[in-house]
């Protein structure tokens, strides 16, 4: 089967209907049992009508690919930030809350104000306020929506690369190899070495 390829379509339209500024909204990291959840917001407007060669939701993309894709995206926005939530509020505030702060903390450091926000998934993280943008929830706009995919890019990349860095702090839980998700090799070190502060000890991590 093909990998899908995202398109500008559903961001025109909404640039068609009035909007000045779009902005995709992807989030990685909410199935791990160690480390952030990381919010990805890339903003478009009306003289966006193509996107860069090869870009897709960041799941299908290999490491390397990932990386290559992250600063083409990154120029071609226009604007872009991520957002974060720590193990620690996701344990005090349940993830869809942490889910909304990263989103929050995404959209303020963006620099640019949106009146559209195109956001993945079916999980409602982010409410509409008087005033503030619509908030458009689609399943798998990581896939059919550029801005969103470049949005996961962004965010992907980051995450793996303070993944890869707490992996040399404690290296017994192989962050660098399974980002925090509870691989065989992670689940067994929290067995042996017990938990760090990285860890959502609210959840089940396999002890």
């Amino acid at each position: 089967m093909p990998r899908p390829v995202p398109s500008l379509k559903v961001e025109t339209e909404l640039l068609s209907s009035g909007a000045r500024i779009v902005v995709g909204i992807d989030e990685v990291g909410r199935g791990a049992i160690a480390g952030p959840v990381t919010v990805g917001a890339v903003a478009v407007d009306a003289s966006h009508t193509s996107f860069p060669e090869g870009l897709a939701d960041s799941k299908l993309l290999t490491p390397r690919r990932r990386e290559a894709m992250d600063p083409v995206v990154r120029q071609w926005s226009l604007a872009h930030a991520t957002g974060w939530a720590s193990a620690a509020e996701i344990d005090r505030f349940g993830i869809v809350s942490a889910l909304g702060l990263a989103a929050s903390r995404a959209l303020q450091a963006l620099g640019a104000v949106p009146d559209v926000l195109i956001v993945d998934g079916n999980t409602p993280f982010l409410v509409e306020e008087p005033g503030g943008p619509r908030v458009v929830m689609r399943v798998k706009a990581d896939q059919d929506c550029a801005c969103v995919a470049a949005a996961s890019v962004i965010a992907k990349v980051e995450r793996d690369a303070v993944m890869t860095a707490l992996h040399d702090e404690h290296p017994h839980y192989g962050w660098a190899g399974n980002k925090g998700y509870g691989a065989a090799v992670h689940t067994a070190a929290i067995r042996t070495h017990g938990v760090t502060e990285h860890h959502r000890t609210s959840w089940n991590l396999g002890l």
